[in-house]
């Protein structure tokens, strides 16, 4: 998986491209945790991940709860594979989906 961070005063955006699963999840959160404690806004750009497992949602899931307490989370370029996991597994409900 690649990882593209891109930090903008306390905007920060993260592409993600490949596979995001319990291989590569941890390195997910090692590359997220050092800037997203100072953000105030965080946006992951899906438009390049090919799969997402639950070991991937658990990483948003955290990543989610941090920004509750100090701004706000946006999921962008959702392909339709990966909304349709989303939607089953009911994170529809819990991220703030924009496509």
């Amino acid at each position: 998986m690649t990882i593209t961070k891109t930090l903008d005063g306390t905007n920060l955006t993260i592409a993600l491209e490949g596979r995001l699963d319990t291989t590569t999840s941890p390195q997910l959160e090692g590359e997220m945790h050092p800037d997203i404690d100072s953000a105030t806004e965080v946006t992951f750009d899906l438009e390049n991940l090919a799969y997402i497992s639950s070991a991937g949602l658990r990483v948003l899931l955290s990543a989610q709860k941090i920004m509750n307490k100090q701004g706000k989370m946006t999921i962008k370029n959702v392909c339709p594979e990966i909304m349709d996991i989303f939607d089953v597994t009911g994170f529809v409900d819990i991220l703030n989906i924009e496509n």
